[in-house]
């Protein structure tokens, strides 16, 4: 299993800022910095984290390459490791890599960690490239951020379905006033927009699916990640309100998908990042 380590504590969306760095040492680099959000850290076999190799800062994002950096597996919310001497390739010994849980309101399955290393050592054979590869990583990471996007679009999918299904089910067993909730016109118009956007956002999945397997929708994955997301939190809500008083509650699934829509428009391209400079800026470039 691999996580991604790329978010820093003081960089998200500025991909390019990041300041975790690897430093040439004998067969290979050493790693120092601190990740964070680096979802199933702790047991994740390896890390495919980015790092600055070069300290001039007028580089920007061409200073960043990209590793594939083995670990131990952690149990728990919390490991510490510390690298022996010849291990990984060639060890100095004595690196340190320490990771700890960070407590959510939602996506309770899939622990995201903050990881600090301090001197892990990494061989040469684990930067991804090798020589033409360095200063190559932010590209090696945004084309996998465009794959990320399309899958965050597909949970979000899997998220409305969900909540509509409880609804729906819900509906027709809440009686409320002599009748099912369903039966009440309000309740039917909501259903029929729920499921209207479930589907629109799953086909639109689909469509970009075919784009990227044929080489293509880079700019549709950020589209459909930016629109499915949004309306994941909207169905999620609407599910909610038909329960009343019992989605609030946590022994209904409903309680459980609103939150756990509430990230997805976050993580894998913040919204309002998609928008600006992904979605917008592509659209007006093709104009000029």
């Amino acid at each position: 299993m691999a996580a991604v380590a790329v978010t820093e504590p003081d960089y998200g969306s500025d991909v390019a800022g990041v300041k975790a760095t690897a430093t040439p040492t004998d067969g290979g680099w050493l790693i120092n910095g601190v990740k964070t959000w680096c979802t199933f850290g702790a047991r994740a076999d390896a890390l495919m984290l980015l790092a600055r190799t070069n300290t001039d800062k007028s580089l920007t994002h061409k200073a960043l390459t990209m590793f594939v950096v083995p670990k131990p597996r952690g149990e728990g919310h919390g490991f510490a490791f510390v690298q022996d001497a010849g291990v990984d390739g060639g060890a100095p010994g004595g690196g340190k890599m320490e990771g700890r849980a960070i407590d959510t309101i939602g996506y309770r399955g899939m622990h995201s960690y903050e990881i600090a290393f301090d001197n892990w050592f990494v061989s040469e054979a684990n930067q991804v490239g090798g020589e033409q590869g360095l200063g190559k990583g932010f590209y090696y990471q945004m084309a996998g951020f465009e794959n990320g996007r399309l899958q965050t679009a597909a949970r979000a999918v899997g998220v409305m379905q969900a909540a509509y299904e409880d609804a729906h089910q819900y509906a027709l067993d809440r009686v409320v006033f002599g009748q099912p909730i369903a039966e009440y016109q309000l309740t039917q118009a909501k259903l029929g927009r729920m499921v209207v956007l479930t589907q629109a956002a799953r086909q639109f999945s689909y469509e970009v699916a075919k784009l990227m397997a044929n080489g293509g929708g880079i700019l549709e994955a950020s589209m459909v990640k930016a629109y499915v997301c949004k309306a994941a939190e909207w169905v999620s809500r609407e599910a909610m309100q038909i329960h009343g008083g019992f989605g609030y509650a946590e022994e209904y699934n409903v309680s459980r998908y609103f939150v756990d829509a509430r990230v997805l428009s976050i993580f894998e391209g913040a919204d309002e990042t998609l928008c600006l400079k992904v979605i917008a800026r592509r659209m007006l470039d093709a104009v000029k």
